[in-house]
């Protein structure tokens, strides 16, 4: 088991800890609506990549009220 010699100060305990921080996401702007989205993944607003349509809109599929 690994047991300290010294203790390690506040302040050499936090340096090491200087480059653990969480970085900012980067989001893009989508080409189709405008949204933000992350970059090189499908845009959560309207389902297009690289001006394709992906996903299809929920408000475009037709669901049967008998079926369900």
């Amino acid at each position: 088991m690994a047991v300290q010699q010294n203790k390690v100060s506040k302040s050499r305990r936090n340096n090491r800890r200087a480059h653990d921080a969480l970085v900012a996401a980067n989001p893009n702007e989508c080409g189709n609506c405008g949204e933000l989205k992350r970059p090189h993944h499908v845009c959560p607003s309207c389902g297009h990549y690289d001006d394709k349509e992906i996903v299809a809109a929920a408000d475009e599929i037709a669901i049967d009220e008998d079926a369900a």
